[in-house]
């Protein structure tokens, strides 16, 4: 059987038994195909474990829409931020240069990199809408590293199962399965519309994750996490965000 034709089938079952026989058996069904996202046990569980999982079985590789240069948002650009920390406004003054984004966890190869280190990988620039619930879009040219570059020289061991990223915004932090982990259009960002990544949105570094809505696009990253499992991570929600009552999984 075909990947496709596997997909069409678990998709159809999740339909046909989310209508025949209740929410609860076509959760379960994602549950054996190892789609339940972290968040699945509140209010709203049965319906984030089937849109997680209809989301995956349909769209994992699929692309946010790219615009043209033409179509660039003009400034001022919606929901800029002030530095955090105190910490954060000694390491600006400093140029950044002692800013650090450390990796651990399930990789074979542990490190911390450099703002100049995560410049000197591959680049790649995208032209997407950082989409917003709250009414914060617009569309900007973002410059940065795969996230899949870096995870491929750290080495994620094959159990690895999503990645935690952490602010220096305290209690700031998300995490993204490694589908989207892996995506080409994730990224470590340091750019954006052919300067360095303000401080206002984020500089100099934040995840750009044009697939899912604004808020799992964490400013001033400092650390990332490979794991196989999230239920030791905060309250086992996968976020943040979860905790505060938005969805883990906020796909576009």
């Amino acid at each position: 059987m075909t990947n496709l034709s596997r997909r069409k089938l678990i998709t159809g079952g999740l339909a046909a038994t989310a209508g025949v026989a209740g929410l609860g058996v076509a959760a379960r069904l994602a549950q054996h195909y190892g789609l339940v996202p972290p968040d699945h046990g509140g209010i709203f569980g049965l319906g984030e474990t089937l849109d997680y999982a209809s989301q995956r079985l349909l769209t994992r590789h699929s692309l946010a829409r790219e615009f043209s240069s033409s179509q660039i948002s003009k400034p001022p650009f919606a929901n800029e931020i002030a530095p955090p920390t105190d910490e954060f406004k000694r390491l600006q003054a400093g140029g950044f240069a002692e800013w650090r984004l450390s990796v651990n966890g399930m990789v074979a190869r542990p490190a911390s990199f450099s703002l100049d280190q995560l410049k000197s990988f591959p680049s790649h620039t995208q032209i997407t809408m950082l989409q917003c619930e709250e009414g914060w879009s617009y569309i900007s040219e973002w410059i940065g590293v795969p996230l899949s570059h870096v995870l491929d020289v750290m080495g994620v061991l094959p159990q690895a199962r999503y990645v935690v990223y952490f602010s220096i915004e305290p209690d700031t932090w998300e995490s993204i399965d490694m589908a989207d982990a892996l995506h080409p259009q994730t990224l470590l960002t340091y750019g954006m519309n052919g300067d360095r990544l303000p401080v206002s949105h984020g500089g100099p570094l934040r995840l750009r994750l044009p697939r899912q809505l604004g808020y799992k696009n964490v400013k001033f990253l400092t650390h990332l996490t490979v794991t196989d499992s999230l239920k030791g991570v905060g309250k086992g929600l996968g976020s943040a965000s979860a905790e505060a009552g938005y969805a883990w999984y906020a796909g576009i």
